[in-house]
């Protein structure tokens, strides 16, 4: 079970990235940084908040708490980043951080205790408190995608309108169990 909990969560993570890449791919470069509002982010201020939230977490996973006395958690909602360069930059640290560390683990890892802000959890819930903060807001940088690009936006799911189609075909197959594979994540 931890071994496939792994592997899986590997590849949860990976269809992340590539969501979020996808969606910033379709932003011109000046809206990376457009904040709705004040009280909003920007997609570049999610994404220094999310490289951060990575470092911390994943540096030195197995040994020092995930929250770095390093980490400056405030300065990464500081709309400040000046390039597109910059924004993939960040997001690619973070993301190689995290593979690296998860990459590292065993099956024989997922019981022990790490430490998150002086809280213990096991490695398999610590991955999965990650499962659920990261999709969290690559949701954020798919609306903000749709919201800044309106009908220009390329549908990163189903399209509205073709689900009776998509069924359609998947169920016109025999039914299998998924693997996500590198292919299917389109790397």
């Amino acid at each position: 079970m931890p071994n496939d909990f792994l592997a899986s969560a590997r590849k949860q993570f990976a269809y992340y990235q590539l969501l979020g890449e996808q969606a910033m791919a379709q932003v011109p470069d000046a809206q990376l940084f457009w904040q709705p509002n004040a009280a909003s982010n920007s997609m570049a201020s999610i994404v220094k908040h999310l490289a951060g939230n990575m470092l911390s977490r994943w540096t030195d996973f197995l040994t020092t708490d995930g929250e770095k006395s390093w980490r400056d958690r405030e300065a990464e909602f500081d709309n400040d980043l000046q390039t597109r360069a910059e924004v993939l930059q960040r997001w690619e640290a973070g993301w190689q951080c995290l593979f690296a560390a998860l990459d590292a683990l065993t099956p024989a890892d997922c019981d022990q205790i790490i430490y998150i802000r002086n809280q213990g959890h096991t490695v398999m819930e610590a991955i999965n408190r990650q499962l659920a903060h990261y999709p969290y807001h690559v949701g954020q940088l798919v609306f903000m995608g749709k919201l800044i690009c309106g009908e220009a936006w390329q549908s990163l799911s189903i399209p509205r309108g073709s689900s009776a189609v998509f069924n359609a075909e998947k169920f016109a197959k025999e039914p299998h169990r998924v693997h996500f594979t590198d292919e299917a994540l389109g790397k």
